[in-house]
């Protein structure tokens, strides 16, 4: 079960464990206590105070109950002497100040129980965080982005509402029921024992009902998931959307899935609001025969006082409200499985790419080895049999049509997917004995989508790297950024809105130049960085990463071949394997696939 999982992170709140203990025990046993005080004030009620003159005395022949009933008679008696209503104000005082005392308690562990609780749901957040931001390109390409943001927003939540809300109910609810009981026996062990005998009765019929919970629950987080993915890509999309006049039909996409959300929603929830009614009524139940039972010891048996048998009463009753909570929280259990199911399902999702050692290495020297390389993504093979060899400083070009896995073949180097057969070397070491990190360190990539995250100019090139403002601006000069910065009041400080709305296409570009400029990264991947640009905003581009290639090793992705002619090493990829290889004037000389490319884009 993931409810061991969750807690064990609380041994990092052992004090705060402890003290929810030691409060919630107090709770508990004054909550028996304060019920037991109301004994005295029933025996002034019904018979006055001149029953208990004699300090009684404990023996083994003498009922509990009874010393306990006839001891608190007497402390009344001594301090009221034969005034009722004097009596009935001790008493009364003594039952609101232990009712007082019993809440302080409740606060305290309350108080603690909440740090506990926002603490372990802090540590899972962190936990899923951690694990989401090193999970392999694969797991994102598979899964859904609304299903992944359900999992961290809704499904903790859920988590938290279901696990560690009743950490508290787990705790101070046990100790109620168990001082309470003990309370009850101390009264009447004939009466309690009758009472236990219906306990596994109640407790069969709940576990039945609590069964089916967590299956029902896993259907509406997934389901909950799948609303939030819709959400999110019309969001993402809502241009397209607004262009294209589909708003009917994400509308019918939308009220689909809520739809099925409401269904499964209702089943759920009508499941789990049986838990508080049937615990009461099995409860009621008990106190019927209780009634019965007791009004017999009361009245035939004359086994048991009438102030006694009230009070006993009253703490039977009082065992419902725990025992009810108790019960809420099998069912809150139920439903928090299948939360925590997909929560612990991301956090346990293996960094597949990372070897138990993985070497590191601070600098790209040689060359890069490509020694027949495949790649396929689930079924579908993308790339086949690859060789390359790229000389550090050398520029490699790599084209061909839409599909052909120019993109598969660039992102296999940084470590974004795992091939299935052959290698990479980087200066005669096998990629995946490298560090992820390591790898990464050397690489600096320019896409066609450039992405911009909310924060400042300044935040979005130095992404967390301390660095000096001038050398930004130097970064920022090279990459023909400057221009356009100085504009802005704030320069640096510029605030970029939600991925780069409030920039042109040909701006995001050159920010994204001028953050590959600032990593010093001896290997470059340019992955159509002007393809989506006017023809202005791709020269200033086109300018720019001419700089940046200078003394670099490069792998360029195009389909505007005129960014490629002056590669020393041109690719042409068709259906994932290389069809040619060569330089510019090389290919136009053979008359295939590049010679066409070219020919179609109408360069001589």
């Amino acid at each position: 079960m993931y409810f061991t999982r969750v807690i064990k992170n609380l041994k990092l709140f052992k004090k705060e464990f402890l003290l929810n203990i030691l409060f919630s025990a107090l709770y508990a046993l004054f909550s028996a206590i304060a019920f037991f005080s109301l004994m005295p004030m029933l025996e002034v009620l019904f018979n006055g105070t001149n029953q208990t003159i004699v300090n009684p005395t404990y023996n083994s022949s003498v009922n509990l109950g009874n010393f306990l009933e006839n001891w608190l008679n007497y402390q009344v008696v001594v301090f009221a002497g034969e005034d009722n209503q004097k009596a009935i104000l001790f008493v009364v005082f003594v039952v609101i100040f232990l009712f007082f005392l019993k809440n302080v308690f409740n606060y305290f562990a309350l108080f603690y129980s909440t740090i506990m609780r926002n603490g372990v749901i802090r540590i899972i957040r962190k936990q899923i965080f951690e694990s989401l931001i090193v999970l392999p390109m694969n797991f994102f390409s598979k899964n859904k982005k609304g299903d992944i943001i359900s999992r961290i927003t809704s499904d903790v939540i859920e988590v938290q509402n279901s696990y560690l809300s009743i950490i508290e109910i787990f705790i101070r609810d046990p100790l109620s029921i168990i001082f309470t009981i003990t309370a009850m026996f101390i009264i009447s062990m004939e009466l309690t024992l009758f009472v236990i005998v219906f306990i596994p009765f109640s407790a069969f019929i709940i576990s039945y009902i609590g069964k089916t919970l967590r299956r029902r629950s896993l259907i509406v987080q997934k389901e909950q998931g799948e609303l939030t993915s819709i959400t999110e890509e019309t969001l993402n999309g809502i241009s397209v959307i607004k262009a294209f006049v589909s708003e009917t039909f994400f509308r019918k996409k939308f009220l689909k899935s809520n739809s099925k959300f409401f269904k499964y929603s209702n089943s759920l929830v009508n499941r789990q609001n049986i838990a508080a009614p049937l615990s009461e009524f099995l409860g009621i139940l008990v106190i019927g025969v209780l009634l019965w039972y007791g009004g017999k010891l009361v009245l035939i048996d004359m086994n048991l006082k009438p102030a006694a048998f009230i009070t006993y009463m009253g703490l039977a009753y009082g065992v419902l409200t725990p025992a009810k909570s108790i019960s809420k929280a099998l069912y809150a259990l139920k439903k928090g499985n299948a939360a925590a199911e997909r929560v612990y399902e991301l956090i346990d999702s293996e960094n597949e790419f990372e070897s138990h050692y993985p070497e590191k290495i601070k600098s790209f020297k040689q060359k890069i080895e490509i020694k027949n390389v495949s790649f396929n993504y689930e079924e579908v093979e993308i790339l086949k049999n690859i060789n390359l060899n790229i000389k550090k400083g050398e520029t490699l070009a790599i084209v061909g049509p839409s599909g052909s896995g120019k993109s598969t073949l660039a992102n296999l180097l940084p470590r974004f997917y795992n091939y299935n057969s052959g290698e990479i070397l980087i200066d005669g070491i096998e990629l995946k004995k490298i560090s992820k990190k390591s790898i990464r360190s050397l690489i600096g990539i320019v896409s066609q989508e450039s992405i911009l995250f909310n924060g400042t100019i300044r935040d979005n090139i130095l992404l967390g790297k301390q660095i000096d403002d001038n050398e930004v601006y130097d970064a920022l000069k090279t990459a023909n950024a400057l221009d356009f910065i100085n504009e802005f009041s704030e320069k640096l400080d510029h605030k970029i809105a939600d991925n780069g709305a409030n920039l042109s296409g040909g701006q995001k570009q050159r920010i994204s130049i001028a953050r590959a400029i600032i990593s010093k990264s001896p290997i470059l991947i340019l992955d159509e960085a002007t393809s989506s640009l006017d023809s202005k905003s791709e020269k200033l581009v086109q300018d720019a990463l001419i700089k940046l290639m200078d003394n670099k090793t490069s792998i360029v992705i195009a389909h505007r071949l005129s960014t490629v002619k002056n590669a020393q090493n041109i690719v042409v990829l068709d259906k994932g394997k290389i069809i040619e290889m060569g330089t510019h004037n090389d290919l136009i000389k053979k008359k295939g696939i590049y010679n066409n490319l070219i020919s179609l884009q109408s360069l001589s």
